[in-house]
């Protein structure tokens, strides 16, 4: 593995179910689960505002590149929803990309003209694409939950079927 990694902030609805799909996925190096994109500083699960429930992945871009880990969050989550995935509904649970650099940005944006132009959702993607800001680590309770708790509530899943067009990785890049 190389000594590199990089960090992607995702939010996607309930952080359990994204941590839990996106940890298993080759290049992983950790991730873990908290708010982020808000306004209350030292958010809490009973205390975050408008923070959405987010997921902070430290990933090795030798084994996985950014975009392919943004190509496999439109796959478990639904992008078209505006603040709302599945049951649950409110502000937490809106879909967000917070970039760390410009050149994020940029694939951010592509990506997403992509999942728009595929069809396989059936609306146009309302995902947030924001400079990263603070990230409030989730309390331990809710780190792991999924492997904890391996019949708990989540609305996330893989849609195998529901993939990208293959481009060339210059122009993914």
């Amino acid at each position: 593995m190389s000594s590199t990694t990089e960090r992607a902030v995702l939010a996607g609805g309930c952080f359990w179910g994204m941590q839990d799909l996106i940890r298993k996925r080759p290049g992983i190096v950790s991730t873990r689960v908290g708010y982020s994109g808000g306004d209350v500083p030292n958010a809490t699960y009973r205390d975050h505002g408008t923070h959405a429930e987010a997921i902070e992945i430290m990933f090795d871009p030798s084994q996985t590149s950014y975009r392919a880990l943004l190509e496999f969050f439109f796959q478990i989550h639904d992008p078209t929803t505006v603040n709302q995935q599945g049951n649950d509904l409110g502000m937490s649970y809106r879909s967000a990309i917070y970039y760390v650099d410009a050149h994020q940005k940029a694939i951010a944006e592509d990506t997403i003209a992509d999942v728009d132009a595929s069809g396989l959702w059936p609306g146009k993607v309302v995902t947030e694409v924001e400079p990263v800001g603070d990230f409030w680590e989730a309390e331990p309770e809710h780190q792991d939950y999924l492997e904890r708790q391996p019949n708990g509530y989540t609305c996330h899943f893989a849609r195998p079927d529901w993939v990208l067009p293959k481009r060339s990785e210059t122009a993914a890049e």
